[in-house]
């Protein structure tokens, strides 16, 4: 009879995987315990729960003999593999809360059993540096953001109403200096003739300090006596002098009326600025 029974567990013996070894792997949240067989496993595992204890079966292994491994884990307190009949036995001591999860490497040489919580821990996240910058930084109040809002509006207005009064200031005086010719102001530099558009057609030195000379301004051409003071001698609209002997035609012609400018110079001021406006008035119509 017993040699029967033999016959019968030797090709199960012949069959059964060889634990190699196990080794024990304490994570903060897990504890695994992977043990390695010298063929691909293929038994069955069972497992029962008792109080603080978890026995696993594991059909068609082996091991050569009893283990027993202390563990300092939150998990796992010890383990003990015992070899038994026909299979292997593995008695985990854990806390209350703990849960085991068994599972096969993809090439069956492997065996891990995982011993975790029940509950699943969560792990928080640590705030980021920005979020807490950002948080740390002081905010305005929406009063204090319409005020500054409306105080720079404020600047802009009172800017642009001070570039207007400028240039409304400056473009009058600007046309009037255009306006107003040299031809019509005493003691003014010949040096602003180009400035206002004015061209020299003819001139002639009468002696050291005067100079008559005939002058083109827009459409008309006027016969200035030019030295200490301007005087306006004549105007031209359309009979103007072309030529040199034109220019020199009428100045012997006004000899005589140049002379008495040129004496009246030197005598008083007051019948030479009765003269100068008579002479203004003159116009000669062709």
């Amino acid at each position: 009879m017993i040699r029967l029974l033999l016959i019968f567990l030797l090709p199960l013996a012949l069959n059964a995987s060889k634990i190699l070894s196990y080794n024990i792997y304490d994570r903060t949240d897990r504890a695994d315990v992977m043990i390695t067989f010298d063929t691909p496993y293929e038994g069955v595992i069972k497992q029962s729960i008792s109080q603080s204890k978890i026995i696993i079966k594991l059909t068609d292994a082996k091991i050569e003999s009893a283990k027993l491994k202390k563990v300092s884990s939150k998990f796992l307190h010890s383990i003990n593999i015992t070899p038994m009949s026909g299979y292997t036995q593995i008695v985990a001591s854990v806390a209350n809360d703990v849960t085991l999860k068994a599972s096969k490497t993809s090439d069956a040489y492997g065996l891990r059993l995982r011993f975790s919580s029940k509950i699943p821990t969560q792990v928080k996240k640590p705030a980021s540096d920005s979020s807490n910058i950002l948080a740390s930084l002081p905010t305005k109040k929406d009063g204090e953001m319409t005020q500054s809002y409306y105080i720079v509006i404020a600047i802009l207005i009172v800017g642009i109403i001070l570039l207007l009064m400028i240039k409304r200031r400056a473009s009058p005086k600007n046309r009037k200096e255009q306006q107003n010719s040299w031809l019509f102001k005493e003691n003014q530099q010949t040096t602003s003739l180009k400035d206002n558009n004015v061209s020299i057609r003819f001139q002639k030195s009468i002696d050291n300090s005067n100079s008559v000379v005939m002058l083109d301004f827009g459409e008309q051409s006027y016969l200035v006596l030019m030295g200490a003071s301007n005087i306006l001698l004549d105007k031209f609209t359309d009979n103007k002098p072309v030529t040199q002997e034109d220019f020199e035609s009428i100045l012997q012609n006004r000899h005589q009326e140049l002379d008495e400018f040129l004496s009246l110079k030197d005598e008083t001021k007051e019948p030479l600025q009765a003269y100068k406006e008579r002479a203004a008035s003159i116009s000669y119509e062709v």
